[in-house]
């Protein structure tokens, strides 16, 4: 749910940016919603998704907890070998991977691999002859805010036909992987995943492939403008029920959470560089937009944007700083008449801000800053 945000607590995270636009970083935050998550599927291997922020003092904390990683890029690979985070804590779901990735990734420990096409096997047998592979299986991706269904992942027929291949070839098929969307806002996303996963499961073992793990991804929402998004524990009762109805007792499960570590974690500070009355409406401009932090609006995030000025609110725009015209955030953005200079303040920002921010026309993406806790988790 969303956390309360009192006039105080908007203080402090105001006092607490010096320079926008910041991301200020709770630590605490991070761990809360690692044990959480821990909480609603006891047993289950989680390996972070470091795309969601790959910012090394969270990094070092998850590994400090246990937790695994999800890495699809040398440059992600390194950040963790850097931590001395041991190749057997490391898996890459990415089915699309560089040849030289593999080829580091396998000299560093990493065993677990996914893949979606014959090609990928080429490579995988050349540079990771012993790794244990994960199909990916296309699943609807109904229910996210965005989905990751147009991309990656096969049919059933086409998973069985590679996972026979990967054995006849020597390789070792040892389960399957599919990703519900991000941002899914309905546990029937899992479920229904899991029964197409399950018609997978048979048809792979009457070609004579045998598989042992269940990888049902990432997908755990938080909460933005809108509170109704499913609990973890929900999203884990659902897994777990399913798992136990249709599959063997003994299967593995991997889950692989990005935005539900730490999205709740990361607060943005901005500032107001413009306002203006045009025929549409009032415009807000900030020192952060489409570019430069908040790119997810384009898919459907709907942030909240808090101020501590005074007054009456009206529906405004919400715009970022640069000349292009796609760098519009927010429309009907209820705010009070806020000044050249105010700050905003933008909840949930701890996922897919700083991962995607660019320095388009000059402008800087927001710094990070670590911070203790300063509100109700």
């Amino acid at each position: 749910m969303q956390a309360a945000v009192s006039r105080a607590d908007l203080k402090r995270f105001v006092d607490l940016a010096t320079s926008t636009p910041t991301l200020l970083l709770d630590l605490g935050i991070v761990e809360k919603d690692y044990r959480t998550l821990e909480a609603a599927l006891p047993g289950a291997g989680i390996f972070y998704a470091l795309k969601a922020n790959p910012h090394p003092e969270i990094a070092r904390l998850l590994q400090t907890l246990g937790c695994g990683f999800e890495v699809s890029s040398l440059g992600e690979l390194k950040l963790l070998l850097d931590l001395a985070v041991e190749g057997e804590r490391i898996i890459s779901s990415n089915p699309v991977k560089s040849p030289e990735f593999i080829r580091k990734a396998y000299a560093a420990g990493v065993r677990h691999f996914a893949f979606d096409s014959a090609a990928e096997l080429d490579k995988i047998a050349e540079l990771a002859p012993e790794a244990e592979l994960a199909v990916r299986l296309s699943v609807p991706n109904d229910s996210s805010e965005w989905p990751l269904d147009k991309k990656f992942g096969v049919d059933i027929e086409a998973a069985v036909h590679l996972l026979a291949d990967a054995r006849d070839r020597g390789l070792r098929p040892h389960g399957l992987i599919f990703h519900v969307g991000s941002q899914c806002r309905d546990v029937a996303g899992w479920i229904t995943a899991l029964e197409k996963a399950k018609l997978l499961w048979d048809e792979a073992a009457r070609a004579g492939v045998e598989l042992h793990l269940l990888n049902v991804g990432g997908g755990i929402p938080v909460a933005y403008s809108r509170n109704d998004v499913p609990f973890p524990a929900a999203i884990g009762d659902a897994i777990i029920e399913t798992r136990a109805r249709l599959f063997p007792s003994e299967v593995e499960t991997y889950l692989e959470p990005g935005r539900g570590v730490v999205g709740r974690a990361g607060t943005m500070v901005c500032s107001v560089i413009g306002v203006a009355d045009r025929e549409d409406g009032r415009w807000v401009y900030l020192d952060a937009g489409i570019f430069h932090g908040l790119a997810e609006a384009m898919g459907g995030i709907s942030y909240r944007f808090l101020s501590l000025a005074e007054g009456a609110e009206e529906p405004c725009t919400v715009a970022g700083p640069s000349c292009d015209s796609v760098d519009v955030v927010a429309r009907d953005v209820m705010l009070p008449r806020v000044r050249v200079g105010d700050r905003i303040v933008i909840p949930a920002c701890g996922a897919y801000t700083t991962a995607y921010s660019s320095e388009f026309n000059g402008f800087s993406g927001p710094d990070t800053k670590i911070v203790p806790s300063v509100r109700n988790v």
